[in-house]
């Protein structure tokens, strides 16, 4: 019996074949972790409604996006939350190739009605403030765990840093001076080429973070690798654990509650608002003017004289 030949495709084909993908990996590497998961789910979730009503998943017509947003504002889902599916919607159909239904007038029509209708504002976590972080750790147990969780509070909080980055910390990251800690941080929200920023951290006379990093290294003997293996939900769940131990409404809290304290704290103490900026690396002056609203809210106010 003779065997017939199996074609093999031409070396150059499988070099070319190997690069394509090298790109297509590269081009979903312009987004975060976390945008990248947020966007596959929100496509799941598009995919899934159009192909059950027998619509077209991509590339899809402006009137099934339409229709798909406004579903999901007929359903009560937030506003932010539509237009961040409209957007992995688009951002889906560019990577394959596709113009995105979202270009068109009709689904923007639609995506501006549903922000006027259910409204735009932006659901605001309360800051935990060095008063909030210092009613927090009076309740922090004097175990292993109890370490772990008063170093990523007081890091958390001093170095004004955002979930992911805390739980991305490598001791590497940490580099020790007497004056305090110098904190590396490679990637974040806003610097997704990894440009990199580095954050002092004084030891302080009053909450000590740097002392409380120290002690939680030294206590779990961590000579390499992640300063903290949790997660972000982890992080979070510390935050509200100790906030209602210390008698405030968890429901308040949220692990960005740790980066928004730095910021409202400083600023109540009169901060310069670079100096803040220097911590906590925003780009523009103009996104802490809500914390320097809030901070400073009460002093000089209108009223002051006669209310």
């Amino acid at each position: 019996m003779t065997t017939l030949p199996v074609p093999v495709a031409p070396a150059e084909v499988v070099v070319f074949q190997d690069h394509l993908a090298s790109a297509a990996q590269y081009a979903l590497a312009e987004k975060s972790d976390a945008t990248r998961r947020a966007y596959a789910s929100d496509w799941s979730d598009f995919a899934g409604w159009a192909a059950g009503l027998d619509q077209v998943v991509a590339p899809a017509s402006a009137a099934t996006v339409a229709a798909y947003l406004a579903s999901l504002a007929d359903r009560g889902l937030k506003a932010s939350t539509i237009v961040r599916r409209a957007a992995a919607i688009g951002y889906m159909h560019r990577i394959a190739g596709h113009e995105p239904p979202t270009n068109a007038e009709a689904v923007k029509a639609v995506l501006r009605g549903i922000k006027r209708r259910l409204g735009v504002a932006v659901e605001r976590k309360a800051p935990a403030t060095a008063r909030a972080i210092g009613a927090m750790l009076k309740k922090v147990p004097e175990t292993l765990t109890g370490k772990r969780d008063r170093a990523v509070l007081l890091l958390g909080f001093a170095a004004a840093l955002r979930r992911s980055e805390i739980v991305g910390l490598t001791v590497a990251d940490l580099e020790r001076t007497p004056d305090g800690l110098f904190v590396h941080i490679r990637r974040s929200k806003t610097d997704q080429e990894g440009e990199g920023h580095i954050v002092a951290i004084p030891r302080g006379g009053k909450l000590k973070p740097v002392e409380a990093v120290e002690d939680w290294i030294a206590a779990a003997g961590i000579k390499e690798g992640r300063v903290f293996d949790l997660t972000d939900r982890t992080v979070a769940n510390i935050v509200k654990r100790y906030a209602e131990a210390a008698k405030l409404d968890p429901a308040l809290f949220s692990g960005h509650s740790l980066r928004a304290g730095f910021v409202t704290s400083a600023l109540e103490a009169g901060a310069d608002l670079l100096k803040v900026m220097d911590v906590t690396r925003h780009r523009e002056v103009k996104t802490l003017k809500a914390y320097d609203r809030r901070a400073k809210a009460f002093k000089n106010h209108a009223g002051k004289g006669f209310l």
